[in-house]
Protein backbone atom coordinates (compact mmCIF):
# COMPACT_ATOMS: atom_id res chain seq x y z
CA UNK A 1 0.00 0.00 0.00
CA UNK A 2 1.19 3.54 -0.75
CA UNK A 3 2.64 5.39 2.22
CA UNK A 4 0.23 8.10 3.35
CA UNK A 5 1.95 9.01 6.65
CA UNK A 6 5.20 11.01 6.83
CA UNK A 7 6.67 11.56 10.32
CA UNK A 8 8.99 14.54 10.71
CA UNK A 9 12.17 14.02 8.71
CA UNK A 10 10.83 11.40 6.30
CA UNK A 11 9.73 13.94 3.64
CA UNK A 12 12.70 16.31 3.96
CA UNK A 13 14.61 17.70 0.97
CA UNK A 14 17.57 20.06 1.31
CA UNK A 15 16.48 23.13 3.33
CA UNK A 16 12.91 21.85 3.56
CA UNK A 17 11.68 19.84 6.55
CA UNK A 18 8.72 18.77 4.37
CA UNK A 19 8.54 18.74 0.57
CA UNK A 20 5.64 16.74 -0.85
CA UNK A 21 3.76 17.11 -4.12
CA UNK A 22 5.31 20.39 -5.25
CA UNK A 23 6.83 21.20 -8.63
CA UNK A 24 10.37 20.74 -7.26
CA UNK A 25 9.76 17.84 -4.84
CA UNK A 26 12.12 14.88 -4.98
CA UNK A 27 9.64 12.69 -3.10
CA UNK A 28 7.09 11.07 -5.41
CA UNK A 29 3.83 9.66 -4.04
CA UNK A 30 1.96 7.30 -6.36
CA UNK A 31 -1.34 8.78 -7.53
CA UNK A 32 -0.74 12.16 -5.87
CA UNK A 33 -1.36 15.00 -8.34
CA UNK A 34 -3.25 18.04 -7.06
CA UNK A 35 -1.74 19.39 -3.82
CA UNK A 36 1.66 20.08 -2.32
CA UNK A 37 3.29 21.29 0.87
CA UNK A 38 6.70 22.62 1.85
CA UNK A 39 7.81 23.49 5.39
CA UNK A 40 11.14 25.12 6.31
CA UNK A 41 12.83 26.10 9.56
CA UNK A 42 14.89 29.21 8.83
CA UNK A 43 17.78 30.50 10.90
CA UNK A 44 17.94 34.26 11.36
CA UNK A 45 18.76 35.99 8.08
CA UNK A 46 18.55 32.90 5.88
CA UNK A 47 16.21 32.38 2.94
CA UNK A 48 14.55 29.75 0.79
CA UNK A 49 13.57 30.31 -2.84
CA UNK A 50 10.88 28.66 -4.92
CA UNK A 51 11.42 29.16 -8.66
CA UNK A 52 8.57 30.25 -10.89
CA UNK A 53 6.34 27.30 -11.77
CA UNK A 54 2.83 26.48 -12.96
CA UNK A 55 1.53 26.23 -9.41
CA UNK A 56 -0.16 28.64 -7.03
CA UNK A 57 1.26 29.08 -3.54
CA UNK A 58 0.26 30.48 -0.19
CA UNK A 59 2.92 31.30 2.41
CA UNK A 60 1.84 30.60 6.01
CA UNK A 61 4.09 31.59 8.96
CA UNK A 62 3.97 28.89 11.65
CA UNK A 63 6.13 30.78 14.11
CA UNK A 64 8.09 33.96 13.58
CA UNK A 65 7.79 36.85 11.13
CA UNK A 66 8.82 36.70 7.46
CA UNK A 67 9.52 38.82 4.42
CA UNK A 68 8.33 37.33 1.14
CA UNK A 69 9.44 38.63 -2.26
CA UNK A 70 7.27 37.76 -5.26
CA UNK A 71 8.75 38.78 -8.62
CA UNK A 72 10.66 41.66 -7.05
CA UNK A 73 7.90 42.98 -4.76
CA UNK A 74 8.47 42.51 -1.02
CA UNK A 75 5.70 41.78 1.49
CA UNK A 76 6.03 41.63 5.28
CA UNK A 77 4.16 38.90 7.18
CA UNK A 78 3.86 39.87 10.85
CA UNK A 79 3.67 36.21 11.86
CA UNK A 80 3.02 34.88 15.38
CA UNK A 81 4.65 33.26 18.38
CA UNK A 82 3.22 29.85 17.45
CA UNK A 83 0.30 28.35 15.57
CA UNK A 84 -1.66 28.49 18.84
CA UNK A 85 -1.42 32.29 19.05
CA UNK A 86 -4.25 33.01 16.60
CA UNK A 87 -4.19 33.79 12.86
CA UNK A 88 -1.14 35.05 11.00
CA UNK A 89 -0.72 37.22 7.94
CA UNK A 90 -0.44 34.95 4.88
CA UNK A 91 0.55 35.65 1.29
CA UNK A 92 -0.98 34.22 -1.89
CA UNK A 93 1.58 34.40 -4.71
CA UNK A 94 -0.48 33.53 -7.76
CA UNK A 95 1.11 31.34 -10.43
CA UNK A 96 4.32 31.42 -12.49
CA UNK A 97 6.09 33.71 -9.99
CA UNK A 98 9.36 33.23 -8.12
CA UNK A 99 8.89 33.30 -4.35
CA UNK A 100 11.72 34.09 -1.92
CA UNK A 101 11.15 33.80 1.85
CA UNK A 102 13.43 35.14 4.58
CA UNK A 103 13.19 35.88 8.31
CA UNK A 104 15.27 38.44 10.21
CA UNK A 105 14.93 36.56 13.50
CA UNK A 106 14.29 33.01 12.23
CA UNK A 107 11.19 30.87 12.37
CA UNK A 108 9.21 28.10 10.72
CA UNK A 109 7.13 28.65 7.59
CA UNK A 110 4.80 26.53 5.42
CA UNK A 111 4.03 26.92 1.74
CA UNK A 112 0.86 25.28 0.40
CA UNK A 113 0.85 24.63 -3.35
CA UNK A 114 -1.35 23.33 -6.14
CA UNK A 115 -0.73 22.94 -9.88
CA UNK A 116 -2.71 25.74 -11.52
CA UNK A 117 -3.30 27.29 -14.91
CA UNK A 118 -5.35 30.44 -14.35
CA UNK A 119 -3.52 33.47 -13.04
CA UNK A 120 -4.74 35.48 -10.05
CA UNK A 121 -3.12 38.52 -8.42
CA UNK A 122 -0.72 38.26 -5.51
CA UNK A 123 -2.58 39.07 -2.30
CA UNK A 124 -1.60 39.66 1.31
CA UNK A 125 -4.31 38.39 3.70
CA UNK A 126 -3.66 39.95 7.10
CA UNK A 127 -4.40 38.30 10.42
CA UNK A 128 -7.12 40.89 11.01
CA UNK A 129 -8.78 40.00 7.69
CA UNK A 130 -8.72 36.24 8.31
CA UNK A 131 -12.20 34.77 8.91
CA UNK A 132 -12.11 32.86 12.24
CA UNK A 133 -14.81 30.20 12.62
CA UNK A 134 -15.68 28.30 15.79
CA UNK A 135 -17.01 25.03 14.41
CA UNK A 136 -18.87 22.27 16.26
CA UNK A 137 -19.72 22.29 19.97
CA UNK A 138 -18.91 20.46 23.20
CA UNK A 139 -15.96 18.11 22.79
CA UNK A 140 -16.20 18.55 19.00
CA UNK A 141 -15.42 22.28 19.26
CA UNK A 142 -12.54 23.55 17.14
CA UNK A 143 -11.28 26.81 15.65
CA UNK A 144 -10.82 27.30 11.89
CA UNK A 145 -8.82 30.03 10.15
CA UNK A 146 -10.36 30.31 6.67
CA UNK A 147 -7.74 32.48 4.93
CA UNK A 148 -7.54 30.34 1.79
CA UNK A 149 -11.15 29.23 1.30
CA UNK A 150 -13.25 30.30 -1.71
CA UNK A 151 -15.18 32.91 0.30
CA UNK A 152 -11.96 34.58 1.51
CA UNK A 153 -9.45 34.21 -1.35
CA UNK A 154 -9.64 34.36 -5.13
CA UNK A 155 -7.53 31.48 -6.44
CA UNK A 156 -7.51 28.84 -9.16
CA UNK A 157 -7.44 25.39 -7.57
CA UNK A 158 -6.65 25.04 -3.90
CA UNK A 159 -8.54 25.47 -0.65
CA UNK A 160 -6.32 26.14 2.39
CA UNK A 161 -7.21 26.60 6.06
CA UNK A 162 -5.88 25.74 9.52
CA UNK A 163 -7.68 24.09 12.43
CA UNK A 164 -6.93 24.26 16.16
CA UNK A 165 -8.39 21.68 18.54
CA UNK A 166 -8.25 22.02 22.34
CA UNK A 167 -6.87 19.15 24.42
CA UNK A 168 -9.26 16.20 24.63
CA UNK A 169 -11.47 17.35 21.72
CA UNK A 170 -12.15 15.72 18.35
CA UNK A 171 -12.10 17.62 15.06
CA UNK A 172 -12.45 16.64 11.41
CA UNK A 173 -15.53 14.93 12.79
CA UNK A 174 -17.95 13.34 11.98
CA UNK A 175 -15.83 11.36 9.52
CA UNK A 176 -16.44 12.62 6.01
CA UNK A 177 -15.12 12.32 2.48
CA UNK A 178 -14.67 14.40 -0.66
CA UNK A 179 -13.42 11.91 -3.25
CA UNK A 180 -16.16 11.99 -5.91
CA UNK A 181 -17.51 14.62 -8.30
CA UNK A 182 -21.25 14.31 -7.73
CA UNK A 183 -24.20 16.28 -6.47
CA UNK A 184 -23.24 17.66 -3.07
CA UNK A 185 -19.61 16.50 -3.14
CA UNK A 186 -16.35 17.57 -4.80
CA UNK A 187 -13.26 15.46 -5.42
CA UNK A 188 -10.34 16.87 -3.40
CA UNK A 189 -7.00 15.48 -2.26
CA UNK A 190 -6.10 16.68 1.23
CA UNK A 191 -2.89 17.23 3.19
CA UNK A 192 -2.81 17.42 6.99
CA UNK A 193 0.31 19.04 8.48
CA UNK A 194 0.31 18.75 12.29
CA UNK A 195 1.70 20.62 15.27
CA UNK A 196 1.09 19.78 18.93
CA UNK A 197 1.79 21.35 22.32
CA UNK A 198 1.20 20.78 26.00
CA UNK A 199 -2.08 22.55 26.80
CA UNK A 200 -1.73 25.90 28.51
CA UNK A 201 -1.92 25.65 32.29
CA UNK A 202 -1.06 21.96 32.39
CA UNK A 203 1.27 20.68 35.11
CA UNK A 204 3.19 18.58 32.61
CA UNK A 205 6.75 17.34 33.18
CA UNK A 206 9.56 18.64 30.99
CA UNK A 207 9.64 15.40 28.97
CA UNK A 208 5.89 15.36 28.18
CA UNK A 209 5.25 13.97 24.68
CA UNK A 210 2.60 16.13 22.96
CA UNK A 211 0.65 13.79 20.67
CA UNK A 212 -2.52 13.62 18.60
CA UNK A 213 -4.13 11.03 16.35
CA UNK A 214 -5.50 10.92 12.80
CA UNK A 215 -7.83 8.35 11.23
CA UNK A 216 -8.43 7.65 7.50
CA UNK A 217 -10.34 4.61 6.22
CA UNK A 218 -11.88 3.24 3.02
CA UNK A 219 -15.17 4.52 1.62
CA UNK A 220 -15.20 2.16 -1.39
CA UNK A 221 -13.06 -0.61 -2.91
CA UNK A 222 -9.89 1.52 -2.84
CA UNK A 223 -7.83 0.39 0.16
CA UNK A 224 -6.70 2.84 2.82
CA UNK A 225 -6.35 2.30 6.57
CA UNK A 226 -4.53 4.96 8.59
CA UNK A 227 -4.52 5.23 12.38
CA UNK A 228 -1.56 7.53 12.96
CA UNK A 229 -0.01 9.03 16.07
CA UNK A 230 1.07 12.55 15.11
CA UNK A 231 3.40 15.22 16.51
CA UNK A 232 4.81 18.54 15.38
CA UNK A 233 6.08 18.28 11.81
CA UNK A 234 4.19 15.12 10.83
CA UNK A 235 2.11 14.90 7.65
CA UNK A 236 -0.83 12.67 6.69
CA UNK A 237 -2.08 12.53 3.09
CA UNK A 238 -5.74 11.81 2.31
CA UNK A 239 -6.10 10.74 -1.33
CA UNK A 240 -9.67 9.44 -0.85
CA UNK A 241 -11.83 7.76 1.77
CA UNK A 242 -13.45 8.71 5.04
CA UNK A 243 -11.20 10.82 7.24
CA UNK A 244 -11.63 11.83 10.86
CA UNK A 245 -11.45 12.16 13.65
CA UNK A 246 -8.33 14.20 14.21
CA UNK A 247 -7.98 13.75 17.97
CA UNK A 248 -6.27 16.04 20.45
CA UNK A 249 -5.15 13.74 23.25
CA UNK A 250 -6.01 14.89 26.79
CA UNK A 251 -3.34 17.32 27.97
CA UNK A 252 -2.24 18.31 24.44
CA UNK A 253 -3.61 20.88 21.97
CA UNK A 254 -3.61 19.96 18.27
CA UNK A 255 -3.10 22.11 15.17
CA UNK A 256 -3.27 21.15 11.53
CA UNK A 257 -2.84 22.97 8.25
CA UNK A 258 -5.16 21.63 5.53
CA UNK A 259 -4.36 21.87 1.80
CA UNK A 260 -7.04 20.64 -0.60
CA UNK A 261 -7.37 20.64 -4.40
CA UNK A 262 -8.76 18.34 -7.05
CA UNK A 263 -9.54 17.83 -10.72
CA UNK A 264 -13.14 19.04 -10.68
CA UNK A 265 -14.50 22.14 -12.41
CA UNK A 266 -15.62 23.89 -9.20
CA UNK A 267 -13.36 25.18 -6.41
CA UNK A 268 -15.63 24.28 -3.52
CA UNK A 269 -15.43 22.14 -0.36
CA UNK A 270 -18.47 19.86 -0.56
CA UNK A 271 -18.46 16.75 1.64
CA UNK A 272 -20.42 13.61 2.46
CA UNK A 273 -20.58 12.40 6.06
CA UNK A 274 -20.04 8.75 6.93
CA UNK A 275 -23.71 7.74 7.34
CA UNK A 276 -22.88 5.79 10.49
CA UNK A 277 -21.70 8.93 12.27
CA UNK A 278 -23.22 12.00 10.62
CA UNK A 279 -26.02 12.09 13.22
CA UNK A 280 -23.51 13.49 15.73
CA UNK A 281 -23.92 16.97 14.20
CA UNK A 282 -27.54 17.07 15.37
CA UNK A 283 -26.52 17.32 19.02
CA UNK A 284 -24.34 20.42 18.60
CA UNK A 285 -27.28 22.85 18.70
CA UNK A 286 -27.93 21.92 22.34
CA UNK A 287 -24.26 22.25 23.40
CA UNK A 288 -22.02 25.25 24.04
CA UNK A 289 -18.78 25.91 22.18
CA UNK A 290 -15.76 24.91 24.27
CA UNK A 291 -14.92 27.99 26.45
CA UNK A 292 -11.19 27.49 25.80
CA UNK A 293 -11.81 28.86 22.30
CA UNK A 294 -10.76 30.98 20.59
CA UNK A 295 -7.03 30.38 20.82
CA UNK A 296 -5.06 33.62 20.77
CA UNK A 297 -7.88 35.73 22.20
Amino acid sequence: MTNWVYPLGTAADGPWDVSIGTSDSVLSVAGWAHTGLKVATLAAGTAVVLPAADEERIVVPLNGAFSVTVDGTKYHLAGRGSVFHGPSDVLYSGTAREVSITSADGGRVAVATAPAGAGYPTRLVTAAETPVELRGAGNCSRQVHNFGTPAALEADRFIVCEVLTPAGNWSSYPPHKHDEEKDGETSLEEIYYFETRVAAGSAAPADADAIGYQRVYASDERPIDVSAEVRTGDVVLVPYGWHGPAMAAPGYDLYYLNVMAGPGPVREWLISDDPHHGWVRQGWAAQDVDPRLPFGA
